[in-house]
């Protein structure tokens, strides 16, 4: 390397005049274009000023570099897992096909991160502090092509796949997330305002693109794990489920006798007997039907003893 990390990819030009001038705030000189630079004069205004923020907020700069780098993408994915145990629990409406759509969430941002690595080198826009001078840069300075943003497009994705999973609170968490992850990455300079906008609507895409094919056959894995020995992945309790009788409550309770009857009453006293003596005889008439199991010898003359009484 030939000179400090700073100068690294910096056009030629007056750089120490600029670099004073971008360390002091003073508008007009940092972050001015450098010969061929080929970004838009809006896209380029708007990340001048986000980076003069950046020059006069030091205080934030231990934060936001960390934000920038991996405590955003780490909070996306502590929602995406936020989301697939609120589907799993049945917090947001339930069903195999919010499920599967919480699990097509972070396959969809690992196929957009991996599907933007060739757009971007296709593209091959150059990040900002590689065409412009003066910038400030609070990471370090990636040299692969900054459009599509490859956080942003995660971010994206992850928003989007909230949504899809019907879940209002974690989507509206993933939101904040993603906004605030895509004004970082330009606020550290690691890219220009086009840049994390073009990654948050590629991820967008594809996610709902692929979300099309993705989530019925995800749902379709869902219901069937659901039946298996490890349905707790994706329902809680589904492994130890059982199918109920069709023959009713009846046909599992069972029947007392009419000594079952006779003893109960006479351990309750005189108030039951009425009870009993109705019992009896309800049991008497089912007796008497040809499908109906008698009871054991002696029940008659318990019964007439009873009623004697």
């Amino acid at each position: 390397m030939s000179g400090p990390l700073w100068m690294d990819k910096v056009s030629p030009g007056p750089i120490s005049d600029e670099g004073n001038s971008a360390r002091l705030g003073r508008p007009g000189l940092a972050g001015e274009p450098a010969q061929g630079s080929g970004s838009p004069p809006l896209d380029t205004h708007l990340f001048h000023d986000i980076n003069r923020l950046a020059q006069q907020t030091a205080w934030a700069h231990g934060f936001a570099s960390a934000f920038a780098v991996w405590i955003g993408l780490l909070l996306l994915g502590a929602i995406a897992f936020f989301a697939y145990l609120r589907a799993r629990s049945g917090l947001t409406g339930g069903g195999p096909r919010q499920v599967a759509a919480t699990l097509w969430t972070p396959l969809a941002a690992a196929i957009a991160f991996e599907l933007n690595q060739p757009l971007s080198h296709a593209i091959n826009r150059p990040r900002p502090y590689q065409s412009l001078s003066g910038v400030e840069v609070l990471i370090h300075r990636a040299m692969d092509p900054g459009l599509p943003s490859d956080h942003a497009t995660v971010a994206g994705a992850v928003l989007v796949g909230c949504f899809l999973a019907r879940d209002r609170l974690a989507g509206v968490l993933a939101t904040v997330v993603a906004l605030l992850l895509a004004f970082d990455r330009v606020y550290v300079g690691a890219h220009y305002p086009g840049d994390v906008l073009a990654g948050l609507g590629f991820g967008a895409v594809v996610t709902l693109i692929g979300s099309i094919v993705a989530v019925p056959l995800l749902e379709r894995l869902v219901a069937a794990v659901s039946r298996s020995p490890f349905g707790f992945l994706v329902a809680p309790g589904s492994s130890r489920r059982r199918i109920p009788s069709r023959l009713g409550s009846a046909a599992v309770r069972p029947l007392r006798t009419p000594e079952e009857d006779a003893s109960r009453a006479t351990e309750a006293g005189p108030a039951a007997r009425p009870r009993l003596l109705s019992s009896t005889g309800a049991v008497r008439l089912i007796e008497g039907h040809p499908l109906s199991p008698r009871p054991p010898g002696g029940s008659d003359g318990a019964n007439a003893g009873v009623e004697g009484s």
